[in-house]
């Protein structure tokens, strides 16, 4: 049955939700702070509304709805601190949709979890994040429970798919090396599987669960960036010296950064069984092998 929804953050994941919704019958209301989008919008068949989550005054004409899709990020041309956005624009938003929205699904960041040492996480994991990200997600995560209890978050691990990898392809063809440490843990999901996490929990997600959206096989950057430059006839970023054991990075310029040893700085390696089990996902693209092909296949989406 048609239903009433709104986007707040339409962006590479939103728009793709917004088609899924529209495709089914629905009248989906898309927030946007630029009067171009809002056209961009319309003739998608979104009903726009300009506004901008850090302008309280802006949000009033916030409408009733089934269900809100809250996915804001950072433009970092606004001048606007991601706690300017996380939070108190999420602060705004709540209190000019308070007592109209049935079902408030949020995306959030595998960033809250603050474990540093390859450990495996959940949903049940504690988060104690160190980076700045981290903790203003976190943040937003607490002011969003504190104020919507019934509320579904979806934290999401890094998101890649078409049209996604255009600068780090031109980057890596150039030769320029990713920063970091190769043997560190990459968590990813790719968009289509991010977009049906979404629908899925719209359905069958538990008022007030937070689901954690990976695609379950994290992968060495390593591994990653050698199958991403093997695809795009790259060179391989990563050299390494086999007396050593150490990997050399280089900066932006070309300058050989100083040594990092391998084995430090894992990061966490992020689990998925909510994600498959208790929203029954059966997701398309279950490690970055099968997905990193498909992102770099060029199409409007």
């Amino acid at each position: 049955m048609p239903s009433k929804t709104l986007i707040v953050g339409c962006g590479y994941l939103g728009r793709r939700v917004a088609r899924q919704w529209v495709a089914r019958g629905d009248t989906v209301h898309a927030l946007t702070r630029s009067a171009d989008r809002a056209g961009e919008f319309s003739a998608a068949g979104l009903v726009p509304i300009v506004g901008d989550v850090t302008a309280r005054a802006t949000l009033t004409g916030l409408p009733e709805v089934d269900t809100v899709l809250y996915a804001v990020g950072l433009d970092r041309q606004s001048g606007k601190s991601q706690r300017d956005v996380y939070v108190d624009g999420l602060a705004n938003v709540l209190e000019q949709l308070s007592g109209k929205v049935r079902r408030w699904i949020s995306i959030s960041s595998t960033s809250v979890y603050g474990q540093d040492g390859g450990e495996l996480v959940d949903e049940s994991s504690p988060c104690a994040p160190q980076s700045p990200n981290g903790q203003v997600c976190l943040e937003a995560e607490q002011l969003l429970k504190t104020r919507v209890p019934q509320a579904n978050i979806l934290r999401l691990a890094g998101i890649y798919g078409p049209g996604r990898l255009v600068a780090r392809i031109e980057a890596l063809r150039a030769g320029t090396a990713p920063e970091g440490n190769p043997d560190a843990w990459l968590n990813l999901i790719h968009v289509t599987d991010a977009v049906a996490a979404v629908l899925a929990c719209e359905h069958r997600g538990e008022p007030g669960a937070t689901y954690l959206v990976a695609d379950g096989h994290p992968c060495r950057r390593r591994d990653y960036y050698f199958l991403l430059t093997a695809l795009i006839g790259a060179p391989h970023p990563f050299p390494r010296s086999a007396r050593s054991g150490r990997v050399s990075a280089r900066d932006s310029a070309g300058a050989t950064k100083i040594d990092e040893p391998i084995g430090t700085g894992l990061n966490k390696r992020c689990q998925n069984r909510r994600l498959r089990e208790d929203l029954e996902l059966t997701l398309r693209y279950p490690s970055f092998r099968v997905g990193l092909p498909d992102a770099l296949v060029m199409r409007d989406e």
